[in-house]
């Protein structure tokens, strides 16, 4: 690849910028400030090849990297200056570490000189970030960097993918280099780093045999499945043994909502029939999914009749959470491909059948009534949308209404915060994936009280023209809390009251955007239709919800499904079923 650099001699922060364009950057997100003011200088002069994006708050640039790179698949870098900038950028590169995001966070640093003096905006971002990072690098010398930064992005996408950080002294980045003494590498070698790509062979072969023997399996799919690109091989092994396939939140996408095989998401606010097939089953097979305690609930009772297989290829998440019958450590895509040249047709009618009158018998149900109802917006939002919408869902009881109710049919459709549950993260990240995919309808669907953590990026959003759609679910409170004050605190509400406070609408007209408020479900539908007709504009939709709504189905934290917790319309129904499920 020819220099972009034109000059013999140049900064360090020129390398480094050259160095990221070389890895397929198209973006950065982030604030300037005097640690990083070389690399900002060093962008000016790569504009056309590298876009860097003014945030308003780095905890913003970060959760909009992260969702143009959930997104799209491809890289993106997040920066901040040293201090306080490198702090903001901690809940962001958590929330990717969390949820296995391949993010890169660079970090302007004071001078090496100063490192250790309490120097003006000095902290020690290097070790604050190495609990919740992949992999760390503290720069000392510029000829390094063009090694650093190829090694980030290998480590960052390669094996099981997560953030990586970069942290750059001011005087390396300005230090002089010549051309003439600089090598970027086309290829890496990192000792003791060789993640395991194929699985065992032997393992794979008593996986395919527990397939063929089992009556009632389920395949159980995670995020892994998504970050391989392993959706086909995921649908073509569950049409040819007829198993049902559930879930997880971070995989809602990765096996279409509307295929007969279907079950939804299982879990604590997971379909019944997801939670009955996982926990009565025979046989759960687990693909790039971690067990986890959302999902799980109580570890002792969870699908304790049924032998499990886990397919990861982090072998650290390998009976961490549950011990396998079969373990097998490598990359969801080639494993499955290797079950599938070994596994043969199976049918398991009976125990389809039986999924199917689950599914018929305890469906996602909701009262209308004088208020808005959070389900029927989401139900209205995938009629506008046609369900072909970009989700990207904050958390909290609107993130679950949104997995339940908006059906999603491919990968990297619905986008959240599924390991931290980072409230904030909608908004801004939906900006990041509206860059990423711009012919496509990006919305975000956040409640009123995570909003307000991100929203002075509606700045950024309408500075950029970055026309997402957002759909604020406002009941009031800090809804998924005051739900379980509801329901195990006697209603004493504590910390959980918003007061209606801001206007959200007339918020987003100062800021330039289109702000509606809906207080009638008559409005629900003629809004969304002209938000979206508004292809141009970033459109902020304030939707006044019950505050009263529940979200079912629940299995309280730490439970089983044995104490599951459904809409008053099924729960008889429930009882009678679970019954003779366990007896």
């Amino acid at each position: 690849m020819a220099l972009s650099i034109q000059t013999q001699t140049v900064r360090g922060a020129e390398i480094l910028v050259e160095a990221l364009v070389r890895e397929g950057v198209e973006y950065v997100f982030g604030i300037s400030g005097g640690a990083v003011i070389e690399i900002c200088d060093a962008l000016y002069h790569y504009k056309g090849k590298i876009h860097f994006v003014l945030n308003r708050h780095e905890q913003g640039a970060s959760h909009m990297c992260d969702g143009f790179i959930r997104a799209s698949g491809r890289p993106a870098v997040c920066m901040g200056t040293s201090g306080p900038g490198a702090t903001n950028l901690i809940t962001g590169i958590a929330t990717a570490q969390m949820d296995s995001i391949p993010l890169i966070a660079l970090t302007g640093q004071v001078p090496t000189y100063n490192i250790g003096r309490d120097a003006f905006q000095e902290t020690d971002a290097f070790g604050l970030t190495m609990p919740i990072v992949k992999h760390s690098y503290a720069v000392r010398n510029p000829y390094d960097l063009p090694r650093i930064v190829r090694e980030a992005f290998h480590i960052a996408w390669t094996g099981r993918p997560g953030p990586v950080h970069i942290d750059l002294p001011r005087d390396v980045s300005r230090t002089p280099v010549d051309l003439s003494q600089v090598d970027f590498p086309e290829t890496v070698q990192i000792r003791g780093y060789k993640p395991t790509i194929r699985g065992h062979p032997l393992m794979v072969r008593q996986a395919a045999e527990l397939i063929m023997q089992a009556r009632k399996p389920i395949l159980y799919i995670g995020g892994g499945v998504v970050a391989s690109g392993a959706s086909q091989e995921v649908r073509q092994l569950a049409e040819r043994c007829q198993m049902p396939v559930t879930y997880t939140l971070m995989a809602k996408g990765g096996f279409p909502d509307d295929h007969p095989l279907c079950t939804g998401m299982p879990g604590m606010h997971g379909t019944v029939a997801a939670n009955f097939a996982l926990n009565f089953s025979d046989l759960v097979i687990c693909v790039g999914a971690r067990f986890d305690d959302r999902v799980t609930g109580d570890l002792k009772e969870f699908a304790k009749g049924a032998k499990k297989v886990h397919i990861d290829i982090d072998p650290a998440e390998i009976g961490k959470n549950v011990k396998p019958d079969v373990p097998i450590v490598g990359d969801a895509k080639t494993v499955l491909g290797q079950l599938l040249e070994i596994v043969g047709p199976k049918r398991h009618d009976e125990w389809l059948l039986q999924i199917d009158e689950w599914k018929r018998e305890f469906p996602l149900v909701y009262e209308r009534g004088d208020k808005i109802k959070p389900q029927y917006v989401l139900e209205v939002l995938a009629k506008v949308t046609r369900g072909q919408a970009i989700v990207v869902a904050d958390v909290g009881q609107h993130q679950m209404w949104a997995a339940q109710y908006y059906p999603c049919h491919r990968p990297r459709q619905f986008l959240t915060t599924g390991g931290l549950g980072t409230m904030g993260y909608a908004f801004p990240a939906a900006l990041g994936a509206k860059l990423a995919c711009p012919d496509q309808m990006v919305v975000a669907v956040v409640g009123d009280g995570g909003f307000q953590m991100t929203m002075a990026e509606l700045a950024t959003a309408v500075v950029y023209r970055i026309p997402i759609k957002v759909v604020i679910i406002n009941n009031l409170y800090l809804g998924m809390v005051k739900q379980w004050q509801d329901l195990f605190f006697g209603g004493r509400y504590s910390g959980v009251e918003l007061e209606g406070i801001p206007d959200f609408a007339a918020i987003a007209e100062a800021y330039g955007a289109v702000g509606m408020k809906v207080t009638e479900e008559d409005d629900v539908e003629r809004a969304l239709v002209r938000a979206f007709e508004m292809e141009d504009r970033v459109v902020i939709l304030d939707i006044y919800v019950d505050p009263d709504e529940h979200c079912y189905p629940m299995i309280p934290s730490g439970r089983s499904v044995k104490d599951i917790i459904v809409h008053p319309l099924l729960r008889e129904k429930a009882k009678k079923e679970l019954s003779r499920l366990v007896a």
